[in-house]
């Protein structure tokens, strides 16, 4: 699963950045979401796979921190471009002699940009509080990664104020960029409805087709991982749920933007052909 998902994301970014035709805003954010799932990948599966082998599931405390940081980020940062990708989509449809005006390069590189700050500081400041943590010895952390919250629980120190930035921050970096989805999508179905042709209805459904599938693969298996931590007490089943969220996520969706894009499908035929026979 792991060099599907290096091996199919790395395609994605290669087929976009050989073929001047899919130098678009929207690829412009779905080969960083690509990028960005090579890095989270990266981040937990490895050592997961390094633990399997070796049998030797131990990890230093700077290195359980720093997988903490680097996990934060890339999450965070993923919400961050799939609203971004779905503001596209909102200005393509619902204003579309307007977007070349309004999605320009240097909006959608400066929402690149701040995105990546934003993650980069909220995980920084997370991962400061747990410094200040207290912890035992002989510790235990029921899953195949350091996750915050399950190194949170370990302190023997007071955490309030570690909980209360981990609820504020999901609110926040979770629930803006999902409300913004929510938003575009709202007037984009809207807009849709409106149009007279069948065709254009079916042409502009098809090409949102692709982000609501990866949206809906996003959060619904962060929800499913959240639901399944609060009503069950097995680590084993929550260690499941998260493996939905962290590794098969990032493995599908390649697939799922290569399957239902015509021109992406024929620029990755174009690239596979050439890097195969090449002397």
């Amino acid at each position: 699963m792991y060099v599907v998902t290096i091996l199919g994301n790395l395609l994605i970014i290669l087929a976009i950045y050989s073929d001047s035709h899919l130098d678009t805003p929207m690829n412009f954010f779905l080969s960083n979401l690509s990028f960005n799932d090579i890095c989270l990948s990266t981040t937990t599966v490895p050592k997961m796979l390094v633990n399997i082998q070796s049998q030797d599931q131990s990890i230093y405390y700077t290195g359980c921190l720093s997988l903490v940081s680097f996990v934060l980020v890339f999450t965070i940062l993923e919400n961050f471009l799939l609203a971004g990708m779905a503001f596209d989509l909102y200005v393509a449809i619902c204003h579309p002699l307007r977007y070349t005006v309004i999605m320009n390069p240097l909006l959608y590189v400066s929402l690149l940009q701040s995105s990546l700050l934003i993650s980069t500081m909220d995980a920084f400041l997370h991962t400061l509080l747990v410094l200040r943590l207290s912890f035992c010895t002989d510790l235990e952390i029921p899953h195949f990664f350091c996750e915050l919250a399950e190194v949170i629980e370990l302190a023997c120190s007071d955490t309030l104020i570690n909980n209360i930035l981990v609820f504020v921050a999901a609110c926040v970096f979770a629930g803006f960029p999902f409300s913004g989805i929510i938003f575009s999508y709202i007037h984009i179905v809207s807009s849709v409805l409106r149009m007279p042709s069948s065709e254009g209805k079916h042409k502009a459904f098809s090409t949102c087709g692709s982000h609501l599938s990866v949206v809906f693969l996003f959060y619904g298996t962060g929800f499913v991982v959240y639901i399944s931590s609060a009503v069950t007490d097995s680590p084993r089943k929550t260690a499941v749920a998260s493996v939905m969220y962290s590794v098969v996520t990032q493995m599908l969706n390649p697939f799922i933007y290569s399957l239902r894009n015509k021109d992406m499908k024929e620029t990755l035929r174009k690239l596979i052909g050439r890097i195969a026979f090449h002397p």
